[in-house]
Formats: structure tokens, C-alpha cells, sequence
């Protein structure tokens, strides 16, 4: 689908585009939803602890720099020497102070014990606490440590093995509390030091109070829906709107005559495409005015040329007849000048005959009605029939046909004219004693046969255009011909669908050579 530079169709454009598109705002959907289900889940997400306890900031006592390790949302610490005075603490609602037995009273982090309280009021009014402390530390016994205390939080009933028999108020509030915990340090100083952690029990008004407020993380959902619209916009310019601008500019410098080549214009290989067949058409347009041009000239020329051919018979005609009116002319010299109007009425005739077969053979309705016929027996045949006409002009003659023969499509009294007009011009334009040739050799697929002569050949400045109207030995068209028989020879051997050309580089012995081909009629 892809072409050298990258650039495919413009479906494939508009579908990776619409494609890529989609998933961009697939992305964007996921990295929102992954953001906002995050931050759901640092509701639940628990702080760091034993980060904190591990870090040596603890015992260097560079506590502000353990926040880090602290989750968002209400989780805090506070450092307590041995004694229960307060250190440090990163948020409010720690006390300034414990006693050791309210120190002892907080739940150990290490121990993975909770403490269950239960408050019945009894028959007498009296009120009654119950507690339970259970451990899911692995390997210890599954049995729990029960606990009675009366109103006056005096111990009634067992114990958790540390020997008290009665609590104060606040020990009992951090005995029963499900939101601190403590763990004992040593710090760098050599003193014991307590940190205690306040981790505050989340519960659904607290996930959904974070849920109402997470909402707003949706809103960048716009911003960047359109920031994606705007790229993908730039994109889909970039690779076609700039080509068709492109694509546009030349066509407006075209039509104001000022011809630019488009190039590789980029984009979709559609837009490629039209860029490479505006190229073409602007080279044929220009081929095309160079033609235009040149046939202005050539017709020009031709009206010149026609004009002066038949001035030159018609002006003489017209002398020696106003001579002959007048009386000018002597009675014994009438016949004299009577035989030259005789003879250039003759070459007006057939100049105006040229003109017809010239018209004739470039009409579109020129058809010719070939033949299969042997090429080799029908130069046999034209040749005996001119052998006369060689000898008497003092011409030689040497023919080289093969035996076999030569099968090609032909159309008899057009080809014969080809000949004619080939074997006229030697005749014409050779002296005495100039041999002519006529060669045969047949390929895979094509005839040739070889006209040519020792004469005095071709002007060199005349070489290149010899096939065209009115082209002749001499500028001065002075010498006899009206230059249009190779110009019809040219369009009869296209016609038969081959070719007539002058070979650059005759045999040796051979002045002028045309090269005849026709395809072979298997």
C-alpha cells in the first residue's frame, strides 16, 4: 500500500488516520480512567510503614522528611521519646504527651493484634466493658485474650497478661482506638523513642466523598479531545491539503502562462499521481505549442514554397503568350516558344499532381488495401518492367534477392509508387554511369529492402529533413521535383505500418542508401 517515500493511498491515509485517531482517544480515556481509579484507590491505599520505620531519617532524626512515605488523606505520625514527650508530628490531633502506661496501652504495629470492645449495660444500671484482643501473627495460639472491666474501668475478669488491674479513661480510649498504632526505635542519640501512627479507618462516606470530588479529573477529558482533534487536523493538512495547494498553484501559474512542474508534491498516492499526470500535460502541452509553432512555420513555408513553384511555370507561360499576342515573336520562332510553353504546362501538371497525391496520401481517410504478396518476386517484376528506363538514362543496375521468398502485406500500386518515387530522384539527380542498388534480407519479423546508389548523394544540411514537404537538393529550389515524392513515400510506408529512413552510414561503394521495412505477413 505503501510507496518508496512512505505515503500510501488516500484510503489508507483516511484509515490509519481515523484508526489512529480512535486510539488516541481510546488512550486518553484509559489514562483518565487509570488516574481517576488511582486516586479511588489511595483511599484504601496504605501508607508506607515500614518504609518509614527502615528509613535512617528516623533514628537521625530528620522526621520531616518521612512524609514521603505517607499516603494522602488524613494518615500521620508523631515521634515520642521514651519519657512521652512529644518530638515530632506531621499533623495535628496527637497529644503533647503520653504516660508510659498510655504508651503501652496503644496497639503494637509489630504485634498484628486487635482489641475488640464491647460495652453491655446491666441489670443494676451498672455498665460493663469487654474486651477481646485477638493476634494474627503467624505460629501464635489460636485462642484470644479476654477482658472485663467494670464502669470504673477496674479489671474484673482476665487480662492481656501484662498484670494491670485498672486503667484510666484515655488508656482505655487508646486500648479500644482502631487508629493508632506504635512501634519503639532507637535513634542516633542512644535514646528509645516511640513512633506512633494514626491511620484513620476509611469508611464509605470517606470512599464516597473521594468519589464526588474525583469526578473533576473527567473534565480534562475536553482539552484534550480537542488537542488531538487539532493535531490530527495539522496531520491530515499537512499530507493533503499542502499537496493540493501545491497541485493548485501550478495549475493558476499554467493557466496564466507560466508554465511550473509540480514534481513529487508529496501526500497520498492519488494527489502523487495527478501531480505526475499534470507534469505530463504541461510537457505535451508544451510539445504540443512547440508543434503548433513549427507547423505554423511549415505552413507558411509550404504556402511560400507552392507559390513560388507555380509562379515560376505560370509566369513563363503568361511571357511568352504576351509575347505571341503582341507580335514580338517571329513567325519561324513560334514553335520554339509554343514547345516551351508545351513543356512548362507539362511540369505545372505535374506539380499540380504531386500537390494531389500529397493531399491524397495525408488525408485521415487515406487507406491502402494490401495483400499478402512475395516481396522478392514483386521487385523482380517492377525491376524488369524499369530495366529500359535505367539503361537508356545510362544508369547500372545491381540487385541482390534471395531465392526464397518473402511474404509481406502490400498494396500493389501504392508500393509501386514508393519505388517510383525512390527510383525517379537516382535518375533524376545522379550522372551518367551511377549504379543503382536494390538489396532483400529478411529478419525474424521484418523485411528490408536496401535502395541505394554511388551518385553524388545528399547535401549533409539536407540530410535531417529530406522526408519533409518541399524539401529538395538545393534551397534555392531551383533544380527540377516539387520535394514532396519522399513525403509521400514516408506516409505509404507508414501506412503499411513500416518505415523508410536514410542510413547515416551507407556500404562502402554506396553514396545514398534508404532502408525499407515491413513487417512480414506470416
Amino acid at each position: 500500500m505503501k510507496n518508496r517515500d512512505g505515503s500510501g493511498s488516500l484510503f489508507a491515509l483516511l484509515v490509519r488516520s481515523y484508526l489512529l485517531f480512535t486510539l488516541t482517544l481510546l488512550l486518553i480515556v484509559a489514562g483518565l480512567f487509570w488516574l481517576w481509579n488511582t486516586g479511588l484507590d489511595r483511599v484504601y491505599q496504605p501508607s508506607d510503614w515500614n518504609g518509614l520505620l527502615e528509613d535512617p531519617a528516623l533514628t537521625a532524626g530528620a522526621y520531616s522528611s518521612l512524609t514521603s512515605h505517607l499516603r494522602p488523606g488524613g494518615d500521620a505520625f508523631a515521634v515520642y521519646d521514651a519519657a512521652g514527650t512529644l518530638r515530632y508530628a506531621s499533623g495535628d490531633g496527637f497529644d503533647s504527651a503520653y504516660t508510659p502506661g498510655e504508651l503501652s496501652c496503644i496497639p503494637s504495629y509489630d504485634a498484628a493484634e486487635v482489641v475488640d470492645v464491647y460495652d453491655k449495660i446491666q441489670q443494676d444500671g451498672s455498665l460493663r466493658h469487654l474486651l477481646i484482643k485477638t493476634s494474627y501473627a503467624v505460629g501464635d495460639a489460636a485462642s484470644p485474650d479476654i477482658m472485663a472491666l467494670d464502669e470504673d474501668l477496674q479489671v474484673i475478669f482476665g487480662g492481656f497478661g501484662d498484670g494491670r488491674t485498672a486503667y484510666t479513661q484515655k488508656e482505655y480510649q487508646l486500648l479500644a482506638s482502631r487508629e493508632l498504632f506504635r512501634a519503639s526505635f532507637l535513634s542516633e542519640e542512644g535514646w528509645e523513642g516511640y513512633a506512633v501512627f494514626r491511620i484513620p479507618i476509611v469508611n464509605d462516606e470517606a470512599y464516597f466523598s473521594a468519589y464526588q470530588s474525583s469526578w473533576k479529573l473527567w473534565l480534562l477529558f475536553l482539552p484534550l479531545y480537542f488537542l488531538a482533534t487539532a493535531l490530527f487536523i495539522w496531520r491530515l493538512r499537512r499530507k493533503i491539503g499542502d499537496p493540493l495547494r501545491r497541485l493548485n498553484d501550478a495549475v493558476v501559474s499554467q493557466s496564466e502562462n507560466r508554465p511550473v512542474r509540480v514534481g513529487n508534491c508529496g501526500g497520498p498516492r492519488e494527489i502523487r499521481r495527478i501531480g505526475e499526470s499534470f507534469d505530463r500535460f504541461a510537457d505535451q502541452l508544451a510539445e504540443s505549442e512547440a508543434q503548433r509553432q513549427r507547423m505554423d512555420e511549415d505552413r507558411q513555408k509550404l504556402i511560400a514554397d507552392i507559390s513560388h513553384d507555380l509562379k515560376t511555370p505560370i509566369t513563363v507561360i503568361a511571357g511568352y503568350i504576351d509575347a505571341i499576342c503582341d507580335g514580338k515573336v517571329p513567325p519561324q520562332e513560334q514553335e520554339r516558344y509554343l514547345l516551351a510553353i508545351q513543356s512548362k504546362a507539362e511540369a505545372l501538371t505535374e506539380l499540380v499532381n504531386a500537390f494531389h497525391e500529397y493531399s491524397k496520401v495525408e488525408h485521415p481517410e487515406f487507406v491502402l488495401h494490401p495483400q499478402r504478396a512475395d516481396l522478392c518476386e514483386f521487385l523482380r517484376e517492377y525491376l524488369a518492367g524499369k530495366y529500359d528506363e535505367i539503361d537508356l538514362a545510362g544508369f547500372t543496375l545491381e540487385v541482390s534477392i534471395p531465392e526464397q521468398p518473402v511474404f509481406c502485406a502490400l498494396d500493389a500500386m501504392q508500393f509501386r509508387r514508393v519505388l517510383d518515387n525512390l527510383l525517379s530522384n537516382a535518375l533524376r539527380h545522379n550522372r551518367l554511369g551511377t549504379a543503382l542498388f536494390f538489396d532483400i534480407s529478411a529478419g525474424p519479423q521484418t523485411a528490408l529492402l536496401r535502395v541505394a546508389d554511388n551518385g553524388a548523394g545528399i547535401p549533409p544540411e539536407r540530410v535531417r529533413r529530406i522526408f519533409e514537404p518541399f524539401v529538395v537538393g538545393s534551397e534555392a529550389r531551383s533544380g527540377r521535383g516539387s520535394g514532396l515524392g519522399l513525403s509521400i513515400t514516408r506516409r505509404i510506408m507508414e501506412k503499411h505500418g513500416g518505415t523508410i529512413t536514410l542510413n547515416p552510414r551507407p556500404a562502402p561503394g554506396r553514396s545514398t542508401e534508404f532502408l525499407l521495412e515491413l513487417p512480414l505477413a506470416l
